[in-house]
């Protein structure tokens, strides 16, 4: 009987079975890897209940930065329909928006800041707000005393226009009236002539002169007249337009001796023979007289003189020549 090299193992018992270890360990990786499943699964979960906070608090800080920047736009939209329909702000209220643009701009820069303080922001907003809201009120003040303002300077307006207008019709019933004045005292200043005398002189050859009454020796026509007191004409020297038309009815006319042209009140241009100023005292008669030297002989019948002053005719006289006979 050979034996082996390598002992034998210790013989089993008879009908006692072989233990086999492999079910537990499956048993304890299955366990194992159940809990760690478990754990991913939690951890997991877990993690997803974080995001959604974060989420949800990100959503929430979100949410409140636009609320906080909606009111500072609501603010802005506030002052620029105030600062829209009152673009010279002046004075004090210059100053105002002065600070109110100071705020805004420490506003925009918390808001900006993503991780700015919104608590802040929202102080200062009411702040904005709360100096908007004076402005506009002080605005609204200003708009009713300038209303008030307007309606007095209508008034005065509308008074001023009124004394124009009173003052306007005052000069014209001035100017009228003065005009009716300066009228009444130009006809009124008119001189009247009166003891109208013609008288034909014949001047001898030793000078000596001798009235006559026929045409071939008359040599000049002596026209003398008065001029009657007149309380309105000024004392002075007076012109005086002589009229002398012939027996032919045409006016004469020597320019070479003074005659011209004036304009009549009432008659139009008229030709004169001759033109006499005249000394004039107001109040008192005054005598006037000149003599009228043709070159050719006086015609027989009537010469017709007219004394004109002032553009009016003040007086006339006629004066007739006859034809002299053989001794006359």
């Amino acid at each position: 009987m050979s034996y082996a090299n390598n002992p034998s193992t210790s013989p089993q018992p008879a009908g006692e079975p072989k233990k086999d270890n492999r079910k537990l360990i499956y048993g304890a990786l299955i366990v194992l890897l159940l809990c760690t499943w478990g754990y991913i699964v939690y951890d997991k979960s877990k993690s997803k209940e974080e995001i959604t906070q974060l989420q949800t608090q990100f959503t929430n800080v979100d949410s409140a930065r636009n609320a906080v920047q909606q009111q500072y736009n609501d603010a802005l939209a506030k002052m620029d329909s105030l600062t829209g329909t009152n673009t010279n702000l002046q004075g004090s209220l210059a100053e105002r928006k002065t600070e109110i643009d100071k705020l805004k701009s420490e506003i925009r820069s918390i808001l900006k800041d993503k991780n700015g303080d919104l608590s802040k922001a929202k102080a200062k907003i009411n702040e904005l707000n709360g100096k908007i809201n004076d402005l506009l009120a002080e605005v609204d003040r200003l708009k009713g005393e300038n209303q008030q303002l307007t309606a007095a300077n209508t008034q005065l307006t509308t008074e001023r226009d009124t004394l124009n207008n009173q003052k306007q019709q005052l000069q014209q019933n001035l100017t009228t009236t003065t005009a009716e004045k300066d009228k009444a005292v130009d006809l009124g200043s008119t001189l009247h002539a009166s003891n109208i005398n013609i008288t034909a002189i014949d001047v001898k050859g030793n000078g000596k002169e001798k009235a006559t009454t026929t045409a071939k020796r008359a040599d000049l026509l002596r026209i003398s007249f008065d001029l009657d007191e007149n309380r309105v004409a000024a004392s002075g020297t007076k012109e005086l337009y002589v009229c002398i038309t012939g027996p032919d009815g045409k006016p004469i006319s020597i320019p070479a001796y003074g005659s011209g042209t004036f304009t009549t009140r009432d008659e139009g241009e008229k030709v004169f023979t001759n033109k006499v100023n005249a000394n004039y005292e107001q109040g008192k008669r005054s005598p006037v007289s000149f003599d009228w030297k043709q070159d050719g002989k006086y015609q027989t019948g009537d010469y017709k003189i007219e004394i004109y002053q002032n553009g009016f005719k003040i007086g006339e006289g006629v004066k007739t020549l006859k034809k002299g006979g053989l001794f006359s």
